[in-house]
C-alpha cells in the first residue's frame, strides 16, 4: 500500500495545521490589542514601518516555533 495515505492521518494533519492558524492568529491579535500606542497592522502595512515589522515577524517565528512544539 506504498503511495496511499491514510485518511486519519490526514484528517489529523489538517486539524492540527488549522489549530495552529488560529491560535498563531489570535496571538497576533492579542499582542496588537496589549500594545499601547501603535495599531500593528496598520503601522507595517500602511505606514511601511520596516523596523517594527521586523521585530513582529521575529516574534511570529517565535510563536510558531512554540505552537509547533506543542502540537508535536
Amino acid at each position: 500500500m506504498l503511495g496511499l495515505i491514510d485518511p486519519k492521518i490526514l484528517v489529523s494533519s489538517l486539524l492540527y495545521s488549522v489549530l495552529g492558524v488560529v491560535v498563531f492568529w489570535s496571538s497576533f491579535l492579542i499582542i496588537d490589542k496589549i500594545t499601547p500606542h501603535y495599531d500593528l497592522w496598520k503601522e507595517i502595512v500602511k505606514d511601511k514601518n520596516q523596523p517594527l515589522a521586523t521585530v513582529i515577524a521575529a516574534m511570529c517565528v517565535g510563536i510558531a516555533v512554540i505552537i509547533a512544539a506543542a502540537i508535536h
